[in-house]
């Protein structure tokens, strides 16, 4: 009786024991996320884009004009992430607020179970691990219910079979196409995708021989080509191509809007301490790279150093940039190969059905108060008010409620110089500009910010008074005179 019971953690240890670090890696990052989940609803956005994937399956179209501001009304307007939409709102139609924060935790653990099985091919599982987790450090905060994050392990699939083609001196294999088509209909970086397939074409050319690059050359052209055709494979075709485009050329308006934002060391923050690691750790050990891995590794971290959003490229892609020079110049090799079990994966993932399904009956999960002014929407619905100016964090949330925005956060929409000369107003850099809006646009509400100085300004205006306020948000109509 007492070696059969021996036994027995013995044989429970042995299956789990099958389990590989990504599996594991996967498992973490998901339970992590759904905890915070509340967390990956924060960002007001989120309200829009369901708007826009509930509008789209309710009509059995793509809108191809503004239909939510009466600023922009009827102007041209592409939807480039309609698919991405149109899953978060069914997941939202199927399990509330718990529906899209449990489809964008299991995509950022697909990403991350990804980094971790394409560095496990070349490093220890250890190793693998522990870089995965300081990606994860760094990406956490760019983690959100948004479409980036559904189109983040496409990204990780596209540049793993681009690295492997260029390392094997050969070009990438066409079967990649229908995954940068399927980007292009998530979200509008996939952009990028095709600036890596460039990235690791220089890459291939430079360690292959001198007699192999005109051929190779050719065979990486026609990729591109089709990997350029490939992304024109959506419902708007080309015009996909042009909204990305258009989104880069916003000029001075990028420098106002928080993600697009350089980022800053005014304060100590692990995106520092990440570089400062970086540098100290490549020069104590003297790491040598071939010169189009450093020209990858110093573009990824300018496109994080420019815009803040780029953060999640850096942590991400830079591990693979450097995977095969670091490991064969350190002598690095993975252990062997653990494949994964039948019994284990179905285990581990009845469980962390069961703790979804736990959650989501004991948690009511919502988006933050803070994007979510619900009681001013209510004061304004009951005033009977037609034209609100509204401050851009509430853009979204407007939207949900069906009130007709002045202002949301599809920058693309209303353009560089709209937006800036809305900003000025707002800041009151402008005060008679913020006084033309009023007049132009035959405002008869402004919700703003208490800290936004247009609000405090409509304090001291005849005619205009406040209708609520709380310290989120404040409301200002038209007096009755």
């Amino acid at each position: 009786m007492s070696a059969e019971t021996a036994t027995i953690p013995q044989a429970r240890a042995s299956v789990f024991a099958e389990v590989p670090a990504w599996f594991w890696m996967a498992c973490g990052v998901y339970a992590l996320l759904l905890v915070v989940g509340d967390r990956l609803l924060a960002d007001s956005d989120t309200y829009w884009q369901i708007a826009v994937g509930r509008w789209i399956l309710d009509h059995r179209a793509l809108p191809s004009v503004d239909i939510y501001s009466f600023t922009k009304a009827g102007e041209p307007w592409v939807s480039s992430s309609w698919l991405a939409q149109v899953l978060f709102a069914k997941a939202y139609d199927l399990a509330g607020w718990t529906g899209p924060a449990v489809l964008a935790a299991a995509c950022g653990a697909a990403t991350f179970a990804l980094l971790t099985a394409i560095l496990g091919r070349a490093l220890p599982a250890i190793h693998a691990s522990l870089i995965a987790l300081a990606a994860l450090v760094l990406t956490c905060g760019h983690l959100l219910a948004r479409p980036h994050v559904l189109a983040l392990p496409i990204m990780m699939v596209w540049a793993n079979g681009l690295m492997v083609a260029s390392e094997r001196r050969e070009a990438p294999s066409f079967w990649l196409l229908p995954l940068i088509a399927l980007w292009a209909n998530l979200h509008g970086g996939f952009l990028f995708g095709l600036v890596l397939a460039g990235a690791f074409a220089l890459d291939a050319l430079w360690n292959a021989a001198p007699a192999q690059r005109l051929p190779l050359a050719l065979r990486w052209a026609a990729f591109g080509l089709g990997a350029l055709a490939a992304c024109s494979v959506t419902p708007y075709g080309w015009g996909t191509i042009l909204a990305s485009l258009r989104i880069l050329s916003l000029g001075e308006l990028l420098h106002l809007i928080t993600e697009w934002m350089p980022a800053s060391f005014s304060h100590v923050d692990a995106f520092e301490l990440a570089i400062l690691g970086l540098i100290g750790g490549a020069l104590y050990c003297g790491v040598k790279l071939p010169l189009p891995r450093i020209a990858l590794a110093l573009g990824l971290l300018h496109m994080a150093l420019s815009h803040v959003r780029n953060l999640e490229l850096f942590a991400l892609l830079l591990p693979l940039a450097v995977l095969t020079p670091v490991a064969t110049q350190f002598g690095l090799r993975a252990a062997s190969v653990v494949r994964l079990k039948a019994t284990p994966a179905v285990m581990l993932i009845a469980v962390l059905c069961a703790a979804t399904w736990f959650i989501a009956a004991r948690r009511d999960m919502s988006p933050p108060t803070i994007h979510s002014p619900a009681a001013a929407v209510d004061a304004l619905k009951a005033h009977n008010v037609q034209r609100v100016l509204n401050d851009l964090q509430f853009g979204g949330y407007l939207i949900w409620r069906q009130v007709p925005v002045f202002v949301d956060g599809r920058a693309e929409l209303y353009g560089e110089k709209f937006e800036m000369a809305y900003y000025r107003a707002l800041q009151l850099k402008d005060v008679n500009g913020f006084l033309d809006l009023l007049k132009t646009y035959r405002i008869d509400a402004v919700m703003l910010d208490p800290a936004t100085p247009a609000s405090k300004f409509l304090d001291h205006i005849d005619g205009w008074q406040r209708l609520y306020a709380d310290d989120r948000v404040v409301v200002h109509v038209r007096g009755a005179g």
